[in-house]
């Protein structure tokens, strides 16, 4: 995993699996076109970005930056495993 020098970043596998393995179980790779946990489980697990409302005006500031924490976690780990 390239080495990130900014404050916020966890360099910690520990910490880190989790969340690589949640957004390799809820990738789609080209070989079956469908994520790994609805291949063995059958269900998609869901991610907190799943329970946002789409059509809110505003998102309580809190929120929004779990958000874009999380989109940023789950580009990194996907960036890590391809």
């Amino acid at each position: 995993m390239e080495y990130m020098a900014h404050e916020g970043y966890i360099h910690d596998w520990v910490t880190l699996l989790p969340a690589v393995q949640l957004a390799y179980n809820t990738s789609q790779p080209s070989i079956t076109g469908k994520a790994p946990a609805l291949v063995e489980k059958g269900w998609n697990s869901l991610l907190p970005v799943d329970h946002l409302k789409k059509n809110l005006l505003t998102i309580h500031p809190t929120a929004q930056d779990f958000h874009d924490m999380w989109k940023k976690a789950c580009d990194t780990a996907a960036r890590c495993i391809a």
